[in-house]
């Protein structure tokens, strides 16, 4: 009997040879971890056929997505991006490993193969809805390839629709992918955790809670003001608060923030050379400013760039005036940075996320 035991084992691995050797290239994939998306912030990978991408179509993306960010010294973008045809996304796995995704295509053309991957990924029905209310222009999804992404479907029936719709989505497409980025963003300017007792002293002093990094340090708080700061190499990183009391609505405006943070610059800020201080530069940049919510809070926001007068600096600004619902003041909060040489565009997104982080 045991002279039939190795027949019986050949057989059997025959067989599982033959079964290992019948897995598809998909069943293969299935059995790899998902992976996690890597990439920069603020930059969306186009995925639309290349006439399009080099045409008008292609224009108005970047006219919208590669606009100035608001409000830098030198003009840095929105979003940086990046294009790929459907071929060329297939043809590098780690091309679909990356976080932003826009599919862009025009439904009626039913050869280009961005219309294709679309109406192969949002189903028929959703083709077939698209079709027939031009309202129904746009799908967001979520990790398509890997873990952690966002992919954004912008779809319409003609070319001319198309580039409306590119043009009215493109705030909502903004927000939604600053929103996106928000969570990465935090974590890497908490990364090494909060200054807690920078924090109190903020506490104690303004009456507000901020969530402070741990590699920022007390500069000035003499009871009038507090300035935090943040110094590396390469820049130089500033909050600065103030408590105002309310007295009239017309301190919610653009002109008494902008004089009240020229009061602060002129008193407290100067380089090392005699007679310096601190303005807002609305000459060679206009000052933008709107208002605004900051965590519930009603605010009045304002943007633009400043300089040190008798000297040769300067940098780019955010300043904030929030009414405290829990008592008569305003609270001036101010990010500004300085940063010669480097591009500013993340590094300023970094101090106005700090910024945001204001409560009552």
């Amino acid at each position: 009997m045991k002279k039939h035991f190795p027949s019986i084992t050949v057989f059997f691995l025959f067989i599982a040879s033959l079964f290992l050797s019948s897995c598809t290239e998909e069943a293969q994939r299935g059995l790899r971890a998902v992976p996690t998306a890597f990439g920069n912030l603020n930059e969306i990978v186009v995925i639309m056929d290349t006439d399009l991408w080099d045409g008008p179509l292609g224009d108005t993306i970047r006219y919208y997505y590669s606009s100035a960010y608001p409000l830098l010294p030198q003009p840095e973008p929105i979003f940086d991006l990046r294009q790929f045809t459907p071929e060329e996304l297939e043809a590098e796995r780690l091309r679909k490993e990356l976080r932003t995704y826009m599919f862009v295509g025009n439904l009626s053309d039913a050869n280009s193969p961005t219309t294709k991957m679309i109406i192969r990924d949002i189903g028929e029905e959703k083709a077939r809805r698209a079709r027939e209310d031009t309202a129904f222009n746009s799908i967001i999804g979520r990790d398509k390839w890997a873990k952690g992404q966002l992919v954004i479907y912008q779809f319409a029936n003609s070319f001319d629709e198309l580039s409306a719709n590119l043009k009215e989505n493109f705030p909502a497409v903004k927000k939604r992918v600053h929103e996106f980025d928000s969570k990465k963003l935090g974590a890497y300017v908490y990364l090494g955790g909060e200054n807690k007792k920078l924090e109190e002293q903020i506490r104690t002093s303004m009456g507000v809670n901020l969530k402070v990094p741990s590699d920022y340090f007390l500069a000035i708080n003499d009871g009038n003001i507090i300035w935090i700061r943040k110094e590396t190499d390469v820049i130089s990183s500033n909050i600065m608060m103030k408590k105002v009391k309310y007295t009239d609505q017309a301190q919610l405006t653009k002109e008494y923030l902008l004089a009240l943070r020229d009061s602060i610059g002129r008193h407290y800020i100067s380089s090392t050379l005699p007679d310096t201080y601190m303005q807002v530069n609305a000459i060679d940049l206009p000052v933008l400013s709107s208002p605004t919510k900051i965590n519930g809070y009603y605010a009045i926001d304002a943007r633009g760039i400043w300089e040190i007068v008798n000297d040769y600096m300067g940098g780019a600004f955010v300043s904030y005036l929030i009414l405290n619902p829990n008592t008569s003041e305003l609270l001036f909060i101010d990010g500004f940075l300085h940063a010669p040489g480097e591009d500013k565009r993340d590094f300023m997104m970094q101090l106005e996320h700090v910024v945001k982080t204001v409560k009552f």
